[in-house]
């Protein structure tokens, strides 16, 4: 087993912590390229009477000292539809934190961050981030906020207003920290934090995250949570192959069953698809 716990069931349990908000600061800092400071670690299910409640699955809900609701969401296990869960996270927070008689104006900022381990879309980087804009369909040009607006919403983009995403493909990473962000992707992969890493909060990950400080029970909790991540993963992988093992074979047949048709021999058609001659009788 390594020495660093996994950012994950930290995010679960440690992280939540007032202590280690360092770890958290330093992690969304490098991420979204500013200084986060965080207020308070929010209730994720905080309308619990919404029926929708129970899909919106979020692991950890910050808000920083600009007041803005950050979403940190991650995903092991292969999820087809996991991009619009992701909108509708976002969707559920943004209403579930209007009260009546709100100005749109207090409507808080949301950021979501989501980390996966499985291949979400096609795309050569490892870490993307989506906002809104409004560009012109005649001349291109981008919509812009007036002086008002920019005083109104304390920002000069409207992309800001909106609800910005980040989604880091962690498996896609080549392993090679070629800055302080990728010194923190390297350590989601691989819960390993190199000794000449400098990115803002690695080092108390460092020594907080240690496997070696937790109790016994947080102890055999994180060992039944391991193992289960990986009979999780286990079981991906060997029905992927059965279902690989079932294509072929079912390829291979339509195969002989057009070389038949052709007249080709059983002989032949056996060498060709590797089938048995009597495999390739009992095909009709």
């Amino acid at each position: 087993m390594k020495n660093l716990i996994r950012f994950d069931w930290a995010v679960k349990r440690l992280l939540r912590n007032k202590a280690n908000f360092e770890i958290l600061e330093g992690f969304l800092s490098e991420l979204i390229n500013d200084d986060v400071k965080i207020e308070s670690i929010l209730e994720s299910e905080s309308n619990k009477e919404n029926k929708y409640q129970k899909f919106n699955r979020v692991d950890l809900l910050v808000q920083n000292s600009k007041g803005e609701l950050i979403i940190i969401e991650i995903q092991n296990n292969q999820e087809h539809d996991y991009l619009l869960r992701i909108l509708f996270g976002t969707s559920i927070l943004l209403v579930n934190n209007i009260v009546e008689g709100m100005d749109y104006s207090q409507i808080k900022k949301i950021i979501s961050v989501n980390i996966v381990y499985f291949d979400l879309g096609h795309g050569d980087d490892y870490v993307y981030h989506g906002t809104t804009e409004f560009k012109g369909i005649h001349k291109n040009d981008i919509l812009k906020l007036s002086k008002d607006q920019e005083s109104l919403y304390h920002t000069e983009k409207i992309s800001k207003i909106y609800p910005e995403y980040y989604v880091i493909k962690v498996n896609q990473f080549s392993d090679i920290a070629k800055d302080s962000l990728d010194e923190w992707i390297y350590f989601l992969k691989t819960d390993e934090i190199k000794d000449e890493f400098q990115a803002k909060g690695l080092k108390k990950a460092k020594k907080q995250l240690d496997i070696m400080k937790l109790s016994e029970e947080e102890r055999k909790d994180y060992e039944k949570y391991i193992e289960q991540q990986r009979y999780e993963r286990g079981l991906i992988v060997s029905n992927y192959r059965v279902g690989e093992i079932r294509g072929k074979a079912e390829g291979k047949a339509e195969i002989a069953k057009k070389c038949k048709q052709k007249g080709m021999s059983l002989e032949e058609i056996a060498d060709l698809t590797g089938l048995t001659v009597e495999e390739i009788k009992d095909l009709g």
